[in-house]
């Protein structure tokens, strides 16, 4: 190994050096760990919360580079395929690593649709619901049930169980996520219409009252399916971290992704976009925009919607986002929000305060536009978020299985606590 390829560490403790090796730009924390522990001490550990510079994985499921606000999936960048392709299509991609055949799709595309109906006793269990229980709650609690439906779930080792268990989450997601939409408004849940694209038969389920046959605006299905291609999958986030986390376990998909969304659920990742619209409502109207602006530069007000962890970029999703706005309010007319939605981001962008920053608007600064159009109440958008979500934890999911290097999660720890404290009995304690 060459100098250039390792990293020498000098431990000012001792006086001891450390040839560390260099791999795709990582160190091993355990190669780490052998610093001090040769005298007898603990070996030194990466303190590290909320993993902001550590790796837990090798993948090859998605690449981003945040400084230059680039997105693909398995080599694929995410506009060719927002513009080109299908979410079932980009499904297959992320779980398969490669874009299907016309006969490998047209296998996919009818597993998949056979597979959306659920067990009936499904239905009776979302149907014991409270009358306003929260949407993403009845989607988790669905989704954790249907381990029990299918236990052979659990022999993940076994490709064929893996594929069917892949394919009935993938298809069953939509067919949950519509019914506790229904549930919310005490409307008859709706069965799969399997004559239906995949998108399609979701609007069906969501939106089907009285008519024989439920006839989806192409335009609507179409934005629909470019959300879903969009939010498919993003590298290591929380909700990912969480399915592999709990998936190194060696439990079933359907538990692992559960996992992905009670994760999902909290407001810090799935709600942002929630964020953003409660904000354009605070806002009111174009005039008190600059207000609003000085407002967030003094640290009065937040700007939702803008700035993200990984990118440090315009965020590519954003930019096709904004494409798939035209097409929705086409159908069901302009969202008011819109108009101080646009005019907020061209302030922001024009203003060194957020340039120099780095601040631009991500994928929830526009989703919630759209959801708000499609009159979902804004409980339902991490719904919406989890769906397409799926083929990516799957996806991920099946990379940890099959990693022979990957061990089960147990992060290390800094103790705070007490030390060596001496029991005192109840009695003296409660005298």
């Amino acid at each position: 190994m060459t100098e250039q390829n390792t990293l020498t560490v000098r431990d000012n403790r001792t006086g001891e050096e450390y040839e560390i090796p260099i791999t795709d730009g990582t160190v091993r924390a355990t190669d780490l760990g052998q610093i001090g522990r040769a005298e007898g001490t603990p070996g030194l550990a990466v303190y590290d919360p909320g993993f902001t510079n550590t790796a837990s994985t090798r993948s090859a499921v998605t690449y981003i580079d945040g400084d230059k606000g680039i997105l693909e999936y398995r080599g694929y960048p995410i506009e060719q395929l927002a513009e080109k392709s299908t979410y079932l299509e980009v499904a297959y991609l992320l779980i398969h690593g490669e874009l299907p055949t016309k006969e490998q799709h047209e296998q996919w595309v009818h597993d998949i649709t056979f597979h959306t109906f659920v067990h009936e006793n499904l239905k009776s269990f979302m149907q014991g619901f409270r009358y306003d229980a929260h949407p993403m709650s009845m989607l988790m609690s669905s989704v954790s049930a249907l381990s029990s439906f299918y236990p052979e779930a659990s022999r993940i080792k076994d490709p064929e169980v893996r594929h069917e268990q892949i394919v009935r989450l993938i298809a069953k997601m939509p067919t949950l996520g519509a019914w506790s939409f229904r549930h919310a408004q005490g409307k008859p849940y709706v069965y799969p219409d399997n004559d239906l694209s995949y998108p399609e038969n979701f609007l069906s389920m969501l939106f089907k009252m009285s008519e024989q046959k439920y006839d989806p605006d192409p335009r609507l299905a179409k934005a629909l399916d470019v959300l879903f291609i969009l939010h498919a999958d993003h590298e290591q986030n929380c909700s990912t971290n969480a399915v592999r986390s709990v998936g190194s376990s060696q439990v079933d998909p359907y538990s692992s992704v559960t996992a992905g969304i009670a994760a999902l659920y909290g407001p810090l990742h799935g709600g942002a976009n929630e964020a953003v619209l409660r904000m354009l409502k605070r806002i009111g109207k174009k005039e008190n925009i600059p207000a609003f602006i000085e407002g967030v530069k003094n640290g009065d007000e937040k700007l939702m919607g803008f700035g993200h962890r990984v990118y440090k970029n315009y965020d590519p999703r954003a930019t096709i986002i904004k494409k798939a706005c035209d097409d929705v309010f086409e159908v069901t007319g302009v969202n008011p929000l819109l108009e101080i939605a646009q005019e907020l981001e061209r302030i922001a962008l024009e203003d060194d305060y957020f340039v120099s920053r780095k601040l631009y608007p991500n994928v929830d600064f526009y989703s919630g536009l759209i959801y708000e159009a499609l009159q979902f109440p804004p409980e339902m958008f991490t719904v919406l978020f989890a769906i397409p979500r799926t083929s990516g934890w799957l996806a991920q999911w099946l990379e940890l299985v099959d990693d022979k290097e990957q061990k089960i999660a147990r992060p290390k720890q800094i103790y705070t606590g007490d030390r060596q404290l001496t029991y005192v009995p109840q009695s003296e304690r409660w005298a």
